[in-house]
């Protein structure tokens, strides 16, 4: 009983851990880009880059548009979105 405390802070702390490897494991580089394909849903871009850097959208008239960036050291990805699909991309290298 005396070690439940320190298996639970373990726990938490494996986990912490696990999200901090999959959040290390994407680089917004050519080859990650690459991945990216017209009318593809945010949601699958999301699975492949991870949650963007920035994010902004708009609606008007039944149309919406939402606008993504995944930035690091490697490169930024910027992604635009009509109706929740990929209709533009774009890489830059930094520098």
């Amino acid at each position: 009983m005396k070690n439940l405390p320190i298996m639970r802070a373990l726990g938490l702390v494996l986990a912490a851990l696990m999200l901090l490897a999959a959040a290390c494991g994407t680089s917004y580089d050519q080859e990650t880009y690459g991945q990216i394909k017209v009318n593809m849903t945010l949601k699958e871009v999301i699975h492949i880059l991870g949650e963007p850097t920035e994010s902004k959208g708009v609606s008007l008239g039944g149309v919406s548009g939402t606008s993504a960036i995944w930035k690091d050291e490697h490169g930024t990805i910027n992604v635009q979105f009509i109706n929740g699909k990929v209709k533009l991309k774009s890489f830059t290298k930094p520098g």
